[in-house]
C-alpha cells in the first residue's frame, strides 16, 4: 500500500519520464543500501507455491510472473526487481551502441485509461553497458534474467541481423535467455523485420550467431530464443510469422504481445499522442494473439503472454488461452509492486476453482474444452 499511498501520488505528479529514471534510479542504488533489499523481500515477496513453480527451456521459474522490457532499460536494477516478487525479467531493449532515443516528450499516462503511451525509441546505453552490469551479478541471478535486442535508429534493415549479431556476441554470456524485438512500433521500419524472408534472414542470423557463442563457452545446450511480436498483425500476417518462427528450429518461443497503435476506445487527451499503447485498453487484444498463436502452433511452441494484465483473472485468461508465462509493465506503474503478490494468490485461487492442481495444466484450456 506504500505505493499506492504515498509513492504514485507524487510521482503521478511530476513528468513520467522523470519519475521513470528516478524509480529505476533509486532500485538501482538500493543494491548498495544495507538492508534495502532485504526489506523489498518482506515487503513484496511473493510466496512460493508449488502449483505456480514452472520449468521451460530448461530454466525453472519460482512464478509465471514476469516484468516485461523497456522498464528496466540498462539492467540497473536487476537486483531489486528480483526481491519484489517477480519470477523472471526482462533486461533492455539494448542496442549495440548507445543511442538517446526519440525527442522529449515520449512517455504519457493516460490515467482513466490505465495506460501509457510511449516513443522512447530503444533509448539504452548499449550492451557494452549492460554487459558490465550483468557481469557483476551472473551467475548469481535470483530468478531468471532475459535479455531484450533490438537494432540501432541509424542501422538499415538490410543490415539489421549485424546489430543482433553483435548484440548476442556482448550479452549471450548473462542472458538466461534472449528475446529478439522485431515489433516496437517506435523504430521506423522495425515492424518490417517481423514478416517473410525479412524475418528469416534474421532468425537464422541469431540462431547461427547463439550457437557460435554457445560453442565459445563449451555449452551442451544454446540458450532460449524468443521472439516478440506486435498486436496490430491481421490474421494473415500472423499465419506468415509464426510459419517463419516455427520453420527457424533455433527459436524456442514467442512473446506476445508488443505495445499497439491502435487508440479504440481511449477518453484522455494523450490518446492524439505517437507511439506504442501499452496498458488495459491492450488486455483483449494481446489474448486474442495468444489464442491464435496457440492454435496456429498447437501449443508446440512456448508463449510469453504480455499486454493489458491488471488482475489475476487477466493473467489467467491468457494462460488458458495459451501463456505458458505472463509478463506485466503498465500495471507496476498503476498498481504497484504489491500486485505481484495479488497475481500470485489469484493464480492459485483460480487453478483450484478449475480443478488444476499445477499452472501447466492451465496453458491453452480453452482449446481443449
Amino acid at each position: 500500500m506504500l505505493y499506492r499511498s504515498v509513492v504514485k501520488p507524487i510521482a503521478f505528479r511530476m513528468d513520467p519520464e522523470r519519475a521513470h529514471h528516478l524509480f529505476i534510479g533509486g532500485l538501482g542504488v538500493s543494491r548498495s543500501v544495507p538492508g534495502a533489499v532485504p526489506m523489498f523481500r518482506t515487503m513484496y515477496g511473493v510466496p512460493s507455491h508449488p502449483a505456480l513453480k514452472t520449468e521451460l527451456w530448461g530454466i525453472r521459474f519460482p512464478n509465471p510472473i514476469g516484468l516485461a522490457a523497456g522498464l528496466d532499460k540498462n539492467g540497473e536494477a536487476v537486483t531489486a526487481f528480483s526481491a519484489c516478487g517477480f519470477g523472471f525479467m526482462e533486461v533492455g531493449t539494448v542496442t549495440p551502441k548507445p543511442q538517446q532515443g526519440n525527442d522529449l516528450p515520449r512517455l504519457f499516462r493516460l490515467p482513466p485509461d490505465e495506460a501509457l503511451i510511449n516513443r522512447m525509441g530503444f533509448n539504452n546505453e548499449g550492451a557494452a553497458s549492460m554487459a558490465e552490469r550483468l557481469k557483476k551479478l551472473y551467475p548469481n541471478y535470483r530468478i531468471p534474467v532475459a535479455v531484450n535486442i533490438g537494432k540501432n535508429k541509424v542501422t538499415p534493415n538490410e543490415q539489421a541481423e549485424e546489430d543482433y549479431r553483435l548484440c548476442i556476441q556482448q550479452l549471450y554470456p548473462y542472458a538466461s535467455f534472449l528475446v529478439v524485438n522485431i515489433s516496437s512500433p517506435n523504430t521506423p521500419g522495425l515492424r518490417s523485420l517481423q514478416h517473410g524472408e525479412e524475418l528469416n534472414r534474421l532468425l537464422q542470423a541469431v540462431t547461427a550467431e547463439v550457437e557460435l557463442q554457445r560453442a565459445k563457452l563449451s555449452e551442451a545446450k544454446a540458450r532460449p530464443i524468443l521472439v516478440k511480436i506486435a498486436p496490430d498483425l491481421t490474421e494473415d500476417e500472423l499465419r506468415q510469422t509464426v510459419e517463419v518462427i516455427q520453420s527457424n528450429p533455433g527459436i524456442a518461443g514467442i512473446i506476445a504481445t508488443n505495445t499497439t497503435l491502435s487508440r479504440d476506445g481511449l477518453t484522455h487527451p494523450n490518446k492524439e499522442q505517437a507511439g506504442g499503447l501499452s496498458g488495459r485498453p491492450l488486455t483483449k487484444r494481446s489474448t486474442e494473439i495468444i489464442r491464435q498463436t496457440y492454435a496456429l502452433t498447437k501449443g508446440k511452441l512456448p508463449i510469453i503472454g504480455c499486454g493489458g494484465i491488471f488482475s489475476a483473472e487477466d493473467a489467467y485468461e491468457k494462460i488458458r488461452a495459451g501463456a505458458s508465462l505472463i509478463e506485466i509493465y503498465t500495471a507496476l506503474i498503476y498498481k504497484g509492486p504489491d500486485i505481484n503478490k495479488e497475481l500470485a494468490s489469484g493464480l492459485v485461487r483460480l487453478l483450484e476453482r478449475d480443478g488444476f492442481t499445477h499452472i501447466s495444466q492451465a496453458v491453452g484450456a480453452d482449446h481443449h474444452d
